[in-house]
């Protein structure tokens, strides 16, 4: 007990105050910019992280995390256009609410709801997260490189209408992992001579080059003097007891959608805004209202995405698994201080499980309040001209790409990966399936073989023992699942050949 009221205490002091509060504003900023969002926003601060504290560093992130996947909304609700893949559904009523003359009521749901949405998914991952953590330790190497497996074919069956064009950047991302020294037999893996990748690929100029420079390169193409025509908006948020008791079931339904899809490797918050806002639609009492600026439009999309933050932490920190690209740079962050997510955190470093536990809960509420006084300046710099923000997205880039390993080849390996990701987005492959193949391949490799080691390479030994048994079956109904995908997409372009659906990204 007095670990943890000592790291409840640790959160208030200045220094993790403060970095809450920078971190919740950045969020704010990059998730109201359309374009941006949460996996940019925590992989240009990662390397604002080195020089801090384990707990402060990793509450940076999150309060990123948490902030940007609300301000999607701002310029959703503002201008018609979603800072966030997790914010389109919020368009259909929050802007028609904002066109009626309500603007600040609108954000008043939204903010309410992504507050209650936040809080939902911290219980969950205080609630979860231990239990997961305490079944994980009792796997062996078998078990862990089929829960790998398993989050890989999850994000290929449930992240993309393309199967194949997902499977592909599955594999991309696996190959980035054998590059460097194997670690059980010490030869050099595609290093081409080069001492910078006898470590492997870094990973912080591997995120940045995925997330940011390749962003950086869009904005280019679009245009350097697009702007969106942003406004200050008279932001008093009046919202009343019953105006909130009004949606208080979407925002319940929302939430529980959020969690468990956070969880799910390959969904994330754009799907569960989605489930949460038909599923508010086939239940309201009015559904004809929605699209016109029906509240529950707006607070179950809301509360939903905000859940997954604290969803996709759970296998984070219980088995080590990121459940979305944006908790994969974060995993990154705890391997730069020299953590590895998983069961063993709990017994090694619970000081530290504590403290990210408090500053969750505390994260969320400064996003309330600071959410309440910030969203006029966020609605007045949606104006900012793209070369304003592609001269600073470059800046960070460049400097944190370098900064990682003080190598000047990490900062062209970025833009080479940047270049790639570019294309990848172009042709409707996915950077989740990449990101997540590159994060889980190790693990993947290192489990594979030492499980072969242990059987003298019987592949029974995936199957003869009963967790192993149940995770193969789970694999084998994803795989089941993407091939089903894969038919009735074909099906459905053979019975329409004049259709041009684009391929959903993850």
């Amino acid at each position: 007990m007095d670990l943890v009221v000592s790291s409840i205490i640790h959160c208030f002091e200045p220094l993790n105050l403060f970095i809450l509060c920078v971190g919740t504003l950045v969020g704010l900023f990059v998730g109201a910019l359309p374009g941006l969002g949460a996996a940019i926003g925590v992989a240009l601060m990662l390397p604002f992280t080195y020089e801090l504290p384990t707990v402060t560093a990793i509450l940076l992130l999150i309060a990123v995390y948490q902030g940007a996947e609300y301000g999607g909304s701002i310029s959703a609700i503002t201008l018609g256009i979603p800072g966030t893949p997790a914010a389109v559904a919020t368009v259909l009523d929050g802007n028609s609410m904002a066109r009626k003359g309500f603007p600040a009521k609108a954000i008043g749901y939204s903010l309410t709801a992504s507050t209650v949405g936040g809080l939902t998914g911290g219980v969950a991952l205080i609630a979860f997260s231990a239990p997961l953590a305490n079944a994980a330790v009792k796997l062996g190497a078998p078990e862990y490189c089929l829960i790998g497996i398993l989050g890989l074919a999850a994000v290929v069956a449930l992240s993309s209408k393309d199967v194949m064009r997902s499977t592909l950047s599955v594999f991309l991302g696996l190959l980035f992992t054998v590059v460097g020294i194997d670690s059980l037999t010490g030869v050099p893996r595609f290093t081409f001579g080069r001492m910078e990748l006898l470590e492997g690929l870094p990973l912080v100029p591997i995120l940045i080059g995925l997330f940011a420079i390749s962003e950086v390169i869009q904005m280019i193409t679009d245009g350097v003097n697009k702007r969106y025509v942003g406004q200050s908006i008279g932001f008093k948020m009046d919202l009343k007891l019953q105006d909130i008791l009004k949606v208080k079931r979407p925002i319940t339904f929302g939430s529980l959608i959020g969690v468990i899809t956070g969880i799910i490797p390959g969904l994330g918050a754009g799907p569960a805004s989605w489930f949460s806002y038909s599923l508010a639609k086939k239940t309201s009492k009015t559904p004809k209202l929605f699209g016109t600026g029906a509240p529950e439009g707006i607070a179950a999309p809301e509360s939903a995405n905000n859940a997954t933050v604290g969803g996709a932490l759970i296998p984070l920190l219980g088995l080590g698994i990121p459940g979305s690209p944006t908790t994969g740079i974060i995993m990154g962050a705890f391997i730069i201080h020299g953590i590895q997510p998983g069961p063993q955190i709990f017994g090694k470093t619970p000081e530290l499980v504590y403290g990210l536990f408090a500053g969750f809960i505390l994260a969320v509420i400064i996003m309330y309040f600071l959410g309440r006084l910030t969203t006029p300046i966020w609605s007045r710099a949606l104006s900012v001209p793209n070369y304003a923000l592609i001269i600073t997205i470059l800046t960070f880039s460049i400097v944190g790409s370098y900064t990682d390993r003080n190598l000047i080849f990490d900062v062209y390996l970025s833009l080479v990966v940047g270049i790639l990701a570019y294309f990848m987005k172009k042709l409707d492959f996915s950077l989740a399936s990449l990101i997540l193949g590159f994060i889980l391949g190790g693990m993947i490799e290192t489990n594979l073989r030492r499980s072969l080691m242990l059987s003298d390479g019987n592949l029974s030994i995936f199957i003869t023992r009963p967790a192993s048994a149940v995770l193969t079956i789970m694999i084998l109904a994803m795989v089941a699942v993407s091939i089903w995908n894969m038919l009735k997409d074909r099906q459905r372009k053979k019975d329409d050949p004049m259709s041009q659906e684009s391929p959903a990204k993850s």
